[in-house]
């Protein structure tokens, strides 16, 4: 531990870190003030009772955005529309030869295709807004004309998300750390202090029904451990990785050989990170969303609404998880591409030949590695609602995505820390 802060001070004796991190941190605080400023032409009460509708795909968004979405605050939509700008333009890389093209011109196509994501959030941002604004036009405050209302509240959202795209990428600039997750980060840890009051009314729930204090804290004690063992599994398999042996044939190129050498080929176990857990959430809550916000009572809406308190439900997110690991998988990891630019530079793999018998040893291991991957965000993901469902005490967590994401932003930060007084020959937080 007194490394570890000796090195913060050595980062903050660099002139250049220090800049970044304060930048950072200034950022992060711009951030935070304006999930207070409240929409206007909003009643804030009135929406907060609207909120009970979104379900569970309403309180994702409200964690995310550090409480903004539930409060109606300018910055309610949060980096939800540049998220899922992001995710739809890296799957049209690889669905569209154009774009594929593009992202192989270097940082030249990299800013086009930056310029397009950022038009993309901009019609996703107005979709969303327009949509809360006419779902929650009940909410609407009455010391505004409805016709007048209405543009006010779709714009305040709408350049509500742009800001905040805006500060993730200064943040990438001139910061520490990628914008877009540390903003997510802040958003999430920002609910940490109101869970701790939450636990205190299940302690007094505990002591009341087991009429012991000490079976009260060995409850406390069993649920800190749960998140501490939640954490330690996370960090443990975002750093995991399977490394594959790569040999390099020795060259001479006039006096000079080159290659001989050996290395390894990483592959991660958790390559798609919580890209499924995203996709399979939203997929699952369009049904209960719509029935919610229609206020049906019919019988399919019924059962919709009630589908988080069937085991059905557990059993199709898995199954939803499972399918989307393999398909992000397939669209974003290509083993021939690999295989050709190893034969290109003269390696291959001990025991196997190059080109297609190497392709397709690399395409099984990362399969097998999928496996392990979908395994691990099912326990991630399950395991702390069916731990609250057992110990009635459902409210405190944030969820296996949000674990997920706090852990790899954390993870993300010390890294490029340790990159930064590597270079200037100071001690990392590993050494």
């Amino acid at each position: 531990m007194g490394e570890m802060f000796q090195t913060l001070r050595n980062a903050f004796r660099i002139e250049d870190i220090r800049k970044k991190v304060l930048f950072t941190l200034a950022m992060i605080l711009v951030f935070r003030l304006g999930t207070a400023m409240p929409v206007p032409a909003i009643d804030t009460a009135s929406f907060t009772e609207l909120f009970s509708r979104f379900g569970q795909l309403g309180q994702f968004l409200d964690i995310i955005s550090g409480g903004a979405f539930k409060s109606v605050s300018i910055l309610a939509l949060g980096i939800s529309p540049y998220i899922n700008s992001s995710i739809i333009m890296q799957l049209l890389t690889f669905a569209i030869p154009a774009l594929e093209r593009m992202q192989k011109e270097g940082e030249a196509g990299q800013k086009k295709i930056q310029k397009i994501t950022r038009l993309v959030t901009l019609g996703i941002a107005l979709v969303m807004s327009t949509s809360y604004a006419l779902l929650t036009q009940e909410a609407a405050s009455s010391g505004m004309p409805r016709f007048l209302s209405l543009p006010v509240v779709i714009l305040s959202f709408t350049g509500g998300a742009m800001f905040v795209m805006w500060l993730g990428e200064l943040i990438d600039q001139k910061g520490i750390g990628n914008g877009i997750s540390l903003i997510i980060f802040t958003g999430i840890v920002s609910r940490l202090p109101s869970y701790i009051p939450l636990l205190y009314s299940y302690f007094q729930g505990w002591r009341i029904i087991g009429g012991s204090i000490i079976l009260a804290l060995l409850g406390v004690v069993l649920v800190v451990a749960f998140f501490v063992g939640m954490i330690t599994l996370v960090v443990y398999v975002q750093s995991a990785e399977r490394r594959i042996p790569i040999q390099y044939a020795k060259r001479v190129v006039g006096r000079k050989v080159y290659g001989g050498q050996g290395t390894y080929l990483p592959i991660k176990v958790n390559q798609s990170g919580v890209l499924p857990v995203i996709f399979a959430m939203s997929l699952l809550m369009v049904g209960p969303t719509i029935a919610s916000l229609t206020g049906s009572s019919g019988k399919i809406a019924t059962w919709f609404l009630t589908l988080n308190q069937n085991p059905l439900y557990y059993l199709i997110y898995a199954v939803l998880i499972l399918a989307f690991v393999f398909f992000y998988s397939t669209i974003s990891f290509n083993p021939v591409d690999i295989a050709n630019n190893l034969q290109k530079n003269g390696g291959y793999i001990l025991g196997i030949r190059p080109g297609r018998p190497t392709s397709d040893f690399i395409g099984k291991t990362a399969r097998r590695l999928n496996w392990f991957e979908a395994l691990f965000l099912m326990i991630i993901v399950l395991m702390p609602s069916l731990f609250g469902l057992i110990t009635k005490a459902e409210g405190i967590w944030f969820g296996g995505t949000a674990v997920i994401i706090m852990v790899g932003v954390s993870m993300d930060i010390v890294n490029q820390l340790e990159a930064q007084l590597l270079m200037r020959h100071y001690k990392g937080f590993l050494d």
